[in-house]
């Protein structure tokens, strides 16, 4: 899976000892934001120290992380682990649109704006809302 954003926090990362192979370890430890109209934040885990220094994940960057999603269950609860394994850093951010604003309205009750409308704009009306069925009020 890859998703884009912008990197809102870097953690301390985990370090740690094999029991197996008596190893050490360490796990960098990130946040991304998505720059979507409703921002999304995903955590995820870059492991091994030649990961995380090949990735040089600084706070504030935009990119793309391609990541693995894994599960596991350990004493009846089960977690996620989210693993990125590539990093592109070659990613233009893309604004976030905002919400179109009428031209003849001024924000928050004030007086109107004055514009020069355009002479053939046909006027949008919208249509009133109905219920389909006996207890449908949503209008989706």
């Amino acid at each position: 899976m890859e998703i884009t954003g912008k990197i809102i926090a870097v953690l301390e990362p985990r370090k740690g000892t094999s029991n197996r192979t008596g190893n050490e370890w360490i796990c960098g430890q990130y946040v991304l934001e998505t720059m979507d109209q409703y921002p999304r934040k995903l955590f995820f885990e870059v492991f091994g120290s030649d990961r995380m220094q090949q990735f040089n994940i600084q706070m504030g960057e935009i990119m793309t992380v391609s990541f693995d999603i894994d599960a596991r269950e350990y004493q009846g609860r089960w977690f996620n682990t989210v693993r990125a394994f590539r990093v592109d850093r070659n990613v233009q951010a893309a604004p976030v649109a905002a919400a179109p604003v009428a031209p003849d309205t001024a924000p928050f009750g004030g007086a109107p704006v004055p514009t020069q409308a355009p002479a053939a704009a046909p006027a949008a009306t919208a249509a009133p809302f109905a219920p389909q069925a006996e207890g449908e009020d949503l209008p989706f």
